[in-house]
């Protein structure tokens, strides 16, 4: 990560402050609104992201009185539907902070980052984050929020029932029919549920790749879809037989359980292991819970890869305002307000500086996060930059809890999905 974020240092130093594109200084223009449909990154009323968005906005309109930031924001549940909605209605939105973006580029409804960012703002996102963030070689999606995935486990619990973090999945296993034992509510939150489960089903598909070419999760290594895999079908028999079968995943069936229902589990100390990113670590804390964080455990040992994650910003062309979205967008990507995001939400920045910033910290809340910053440049992301993966992800939050129910069929779950998504990969061809 140092060595990537001093590279892309190097580079904004010599291109210095006068390089800059539209979008940069001033607004050109006065009396405008801009609107922000954004995603909610809180687990309460309390931290909602419509804080954090009400103090930035506060701060950017004061020192542009003649433009107005209307944010709105909602669940992830709700967020990604509501700017389709929008966008299908003919009322998109100046900005968009969702899950993905290549479907709208590829509708021509998208600025090119190029159009809006200065060059300094450009060359300070981390290279593997702007590369997934280009279709058809051009960059619309600009990263918003990372994070990688490690697997967490109760200290507490784990002390209770005599054993130690499983480094492959016979000991998970094994470990959590120890929890069960000792009347732990949840051995394993395995949430499959709509909220999230596309990422949870990501990290087992990387968790069970043997070969080269399964390590890529849901697709191989030219872009290919291979949902139905022999791979990822054993992994899915395993889930069903040796985890869900046995009773070990908890009193809420994995199809029904949410990723936030799961953290919020695993902070009242009833979860005893859970794959989780990074705002899980103040959420347990708040709460008291000692927990422990390692590697996700493959089929023999470590998983090749870990998942990593990134959230967009987009703008789309329908209202105009290139300007302002630009120099909006510049001010929200300031080191500053990149670093006060990360560390409200527990988030990993999109940008070298303040990556530099929070990897040379010593300071505990980003010392904590070092692990997952460990992890993030050689993490495997989802396929964002496919002009189906919305539609595919949508089917598959939707479905895959189905393959891991009692009498489920993980074989035909998976070739469903499989064949929807060569279907939504053939018509956006």
């Amino acid at each position: 990560m140092r060595r990537r974020t001093a590279g892309t240092i190097a580079v904004v130093s010599a291109l210095g402050m006068t390089a800059v594109l539209g979008g940069c200084g001033s607004t050109g223009s006065s009396d405008v609104t801009l609107r922000l449909v954004a995603a909610d990154y809180g687990d309460s009323a309390a931290n909602s992201s419509k804080k954090y968005w009400d103090a930035l906005v506060k701060d950017y309109e004061s020192k542009h009185p003649g433009v107005k930031i209307d944010v709105s924001v909602y669940s992830w549940n709700d967020v990604d539907a509501k700017v389709k909605d929008m966008v299908a209605a003919g009322h998109a939105p100046d900005l968009a902070q969702i899950g993905a973006y290549a479907d709208y580029a590829a509708a021509g409804k998208l600025y090119p980052a190029s159009d809006l960012l200065s060059i300094r703002t450009q060359a300070d996102f981390l290279s593997q984050l702007s590369e997934a963030g280009q279709w058809n070689h051009t960059q619309y999606g600009i990263p918003f929020g990372a994070s990688t995935r490690v697997l967490f486990y109760n200290k507490t619990l784990f002390a209770k029932a005599g054993i130690t973090p499983p480094t492959t999945w016979d000991e998970l296993a094994s470990d959590a029919k120890a929890l069960k034992d000792k009347g732990v509510e949840y051995p394993f939150a395995l949430p499959l549920g709509p909220e999230e489960a596309q990422a949870e089903t990501m990290q087992w598909l990387l968790s069970g790749a043997t070969g080269d070419n399964d390590a890529n999760g849901y697709t191989d290594d030219i872009g290919t879809y291979t949902i139905d895999s022999a791979q990822n079908v054993e992994t899915f028999t395993w889930l069903r037989d040796d985890l869900v079968g046995k009773g070990l995943t908890g009193p809420v069936a994995p199809g029904k359980l949410n990723r936030a229902d799961a953290f919020s589990a695993f902070a009242a100390g009833q979860v005893g292991m859970l794959n989780g990113h990074p705002t899980l670590i103040q959420q347990a804390g708040q709460k008291g819970v000692k927990f422990g964080m390692v590697p996700m455990p493959g089929r023999n040992g470590r998983a090749r890869a870990s998942m990593g994650v990134a959230d967009w910003m987009m703008a789309f062309k329908q209202n105009g305002h290139r300007d302002q979205i630009g120099d909006f967008l510049n001010f929200v990507y300031s080191e500053k307000n990149v670093l006060d995001f990360s560390r409200e939400y527990g988030l990993l920045p999109v940008t070298g500086s303040a990556s530099t910033v929070m990897s040379d910290s010593g300071a505990a809340p980003d010392k904590a996060l070092h692990p997952f910053l460990d992890q993030l440049p050689t993490s495997e992301l989802y396929p964002v930059g496919k002009t189906s993966w919305a539609s595919v992800s949508a089917a598959v939050k939707q479905n895959i809890g189905q393959a891991v129910a009692p009498g489920g069929s993980p074989a035909t779950v998976l070739s469903r999905l499989q064949a929807a998504a060569s279907a939504a990969d053939s018509s956006k061809s």
